[in-house]
């Protein structure tokens, strides 16, 4: 099993999750982080780090949110690891509580 980033990571890119992380398996993209569900082992300590409650494990993502765990090992496989904190998006903040950002994701 694995965790999935949801769709209420895009336009924050929170990295509170990465710090916490023992196995390096996020992964940066321009207004996302993605987790690689190769490296993932389930650990769950990146869940109460996020502030945007972006983070479930894979079993749990809501069904709106399915998309997603696919989306993750997609972008995965491309994207650069990443392992230490990094400011959020400067907007992070306008962002935060407003679903439907998908549309938002920047490749």
């Amino acid at each position: 099993m694995t965790h999935v980033v949801t769709e209420a990571c895009i336009r924050c890119k929170y990295t509170d999750c990465v710090d916490v992380c023992p196995v390096d398996c996020f992964r940066e993209g321009p207004n996302f982080l993605s987790i690689d569900p190769d490296e993932c082992i389930d650990c769950a300590v990146c869940i109460p780090e996020c502030p945007v409650n972006a983070i479930v494990p894979e079993e749990d993502v809501p069904g709106d949110q399915q998309h997603m765990i696919a989306l993750n090992a997609e972008l995965s496989r491309g994207w650069p690891s990443i392992t230490k904190r990094k400011a959020p998006l400067p907007d992070a903040d306008d962002w935060k509580d407003r679903t439907g950002k998908l549309p938002e994701l920047q490749r």
